[in-house]
This record gives C-alpha cells, sequence and structure tokens, in this order.
C-alpha cells in the first residue's frame, strides 16, 4: 500500500509519517518511509550564511531538480516493497511552492504525476497557518513566516489535483490526527495492516 502525505510546514506530516512506519513494524509488518525532500532548509541555510537570498527562479530550479531525483529514485524502492510505503512529500509540494511564488506550473511536473504510480491513499494535512507557525518556531529549525505559510496552503488549496486528495484536520494534537489517518487506512483497506499509533486504533472484528 502506497501513501503520500502532503501539507504545508508544521503541519505535522512527517510526525505522523513516521509514527505510522513505526507502529507497522512494531506489529511486524514490513513498512518503508520514503521522504521526498527538495532541500529547501539547506538552501535557506546557505542562503543565510552568504547572505546572498536566491532568486524565486533559481530556487525553483535548484529544489525541483533535487524533488525529481528523490521522487523518482523512491517510486523505484516503492516498487520493490510488498508492505507499507509512506511518501512524505510529493511533486505537488513543489507545485504549491511554484504557486506560491506565482511561477508557472511547467508541464514536466504535472506529466510526471500523471505517469507515476497513483498512490491508494494521499492525505492532505490541513492546519491554520498560525497554528503551523506556532509549531515551526517552536522546533527553532525553519523560519517561515506566517505570510508564507499562508500562501503556501492557498497554493495547495488552488492546485488541480488538490480534489484527489484526502484532507485531513491538522490542528489538533498528535494523537487526533493519527485518529484520523487510522481512520481512512481502515476505510481504504479491508483489514487495517498498520496503525500510527495507539490512540484512535480501529481493529477488525
Amino acid at each position: 500500500m502506497l501513501i503520500v502525505l502532503t501539507g504545508i510546514d508544521g503541519s505535522g506530516k512527517t510526525t505522523a509519517a513516521r509514527a505510522l512506519v513505526e507502529s507497522a513494524r512494531a506489529e511486524g509488518r514490513d513498512a518503508l518511509l520514503l521522504s521526498n525532500h527538495a532541500g529547501r532548509r539547506q538552501l535557506s541555510l546557505l542562503a543565510e550564511r552568504f547572505s546572498f537570498p536566491l532568486p524565486p527562479r533559481v530556487a525553483d530550479f535548484i529544489e525541483t531538480g533535487v524533488r525529481l531525483f528523490t521522487v523518482l529514485v523512491n517510486h523505484a524502492r516503492a516498487r520493490r516493497t510488498d508492505g507499507l510505503v509512506v511518501m512524505d512529500r510529493h511533486l505537488h509540494c513543489q507545485l504549491a511552492l511554484r504557486e506560491s511564488k506565482g511561477l508557472e506550473h511547467g508541464r514536466l511536473l504535472p506529466w510526471l504525476l500523471r505517469m507515476l504510480p497513483t498512490p491508494d491513499l494521499a492525505v492532505h494535512f490541513d492546519v491554520d497557518p498560525r497554528r503551523a507557525h506556532q509549531r515551526v518556531m517552536a522546533r527553532g529549525i525553519d523560519k517561515e513566516s506566517l505570510a508564507e505559510l499562508q500562501a503556501f496552503r492557498d497554493a495547495y488549496r488552488a492546485l488541480p489535483g488538490f480534489a484527489d486528495f484526502v484532507v485531513v484536520d491538522a490542528n489538533g494534537t498528535p494523537e487526533e490526527v493519527r485518529a484520523q489517518l487510522n481512520r481512512l487506512i481502515a476505510a481504504t483497506e479491508p483489514v487495517p495492516f498498520a496503525h500510527a499509533g495507539n490512540e484512535g486504533r480501529i481493529t477488525s472484528s
């Protein structure tokens, strides 16, 4: 089973992805977590260190190259896995970033999304940008502004393929979000084969 998780920074998708895979492995099931990052954090740190902010198009060119390579490699790995595969981020994330910066979507990314295997479950973690900003500031790693997070959230919702995602409310605690995720998995598979933690666990009878 292939699950793809998307959402703005601070939505909790990475935390949920890790919990889902760890829980499945604890139950003795095969599970693989694949992160489709684009190197945004590293680029931001380098730009800050050298006081040289990258132009949006240059940053997008680099991020797209990294994301494309990662996604293609991870799909190859996913095809060799029989169990649960959870992808943290995907090409939709790069399209949303482009949308938020006023850049064209282009043809390559939408074409690849049509060509790549369709996930069994595509979940978008929707969160109030103010809540997401609090979480980002608390972890002290990223420096996303509230305006950037709001624009990113709006950009996701404007994507042509957004209707294909199942949206979960990511404003609550990690336990509440995992409970929603468990219910979605249970509705997708006749017999749930993995749980994102004990909270909200659904078992077969």
